[in-house]
């Protein structure tokens, strides 16, 4: 069993936590237990009941409905949802409980069966990434457990090399990228991710992976001369700035542009140097590199 937050559940589902309260005590929906302290907290199967929910919900069917079916009904409704959107959402939801359960071999079998019926790009735009912007949020607050991050991380990183290693468009080497993550940043999916789209679209792309330290890409950056940095920051080590980062990688590389995305990014309000864009969700990134 695995305790999330109400927090948890809020950042996993999208409904707010003053709403999954009122569904506490309005309806039978929810039975959290506290700590010691008297915090709530939920364990998968709750988790997964309001994945179930906030699914239903958000597609139509009302609470004072929802709290009147059996799991049997539920189950059955959900899977007769005919919205395109609500069936990869659906899968979204069973991929974070296969996580959560430890059962990647559901995990595993999930995706193959998605990247067999629609192609690697799709999987990777429609599920992968998706639950990767999910259970983000958990990476940066410790609350998923490091074996349940590396099964599943290990599994998604294979589909992404396969989807990289299967492009076969030409690539342009006038307009090339350096990818990297910053020192303390080991969390390579969105990096991939944004590999495959890149190399899928023509553009060169120079992988340097995690943990680089910015002397080790200035060294790279100044004999490879790409267009332009790009790094997806999900969880950095306590001692990491962003604000610090930019400015840093702005004062050594100052005629290079750098794009960031990733949960890191999607809350930062301050002015970012000149030369430095940030992408605060998928949308955004696959505008930027369809403008490319």
């Amino acid at each position: 069993m695995h305790a999330f937050t109400i927090k948890d559940l809020e950042n996993l589902s999208g409904i707010k936590a003053h709403t999954i309260r009122i569904w506490e005590q309005r309806y039978s929906l929810l039975n959290p237990q506290r700590t010691d302290t008297n915090i709530r907290y939920y364990t998968n199967a709750e988790l997964q009941k309001v994945l179930n929910i906030a699914l239903l919900n958000k597609y139509g069917f009302k609470i004072s409905h929802i709290d009147k079916m059996t799991p049997e009904v539920m189950k059955e409704k959900i899977l007769s949802l005919s919205q395109v959107q609500a069936q990869q959402e659906r899968l979204v939801n069973e991929l974070i409980g296969a996580m959560v359960d430890l059962k990647m071999d559901v995990f595993e079998e999930k995706i193959d069966d998605y990247i067999a019926s629609k192609g690697i790009e799709k999987a990777i735009i429609q599920i992968i990434f998706p639950f990767l912007e999910r259970i983000g949020i958990l990476w940066l607050t410790n609350h998923i457990n490091p074996g349940q991050e590396h099964l599943v991380t290990n599994i998604i990183r294979q589909k992404l090399i396969v989807g990289i290693n299967s492009v076969r468009v030409k690539q342009d080497p006038e307009n090339s990228v350096l990818l990297f993550l910053p020192e303390g940043e080991h969390h390579e999916m969105g990096l991939l991710f944004t590999s495959f789209l890149l190399k899928s679209r023509g553009i060169k792309v120079i992988y340097v992976g995690a943990n680089a330290p910015l002397k080790d890409i200035e060294f790279i950056a100044r004999h490879t001369k790409p267009a332009f940095l790009y790094s997806h920051l999900t969880s950095v080590g306590n001692n990491f700035n962003l604000e610090k980062f930019l400015v840093q990688v702005y004062n050594r590389m100052p005629d290079i542009q750098l794009v960031v995305s990733g949960t890191l990014v999607q809350q930062y309000k301050k002015q970012v140097p000149a030369n430095v864009s940030l992408k605060k969700s998928l949308s955004e990134v696959m505008e930027y590199i369809a403008s490319l």
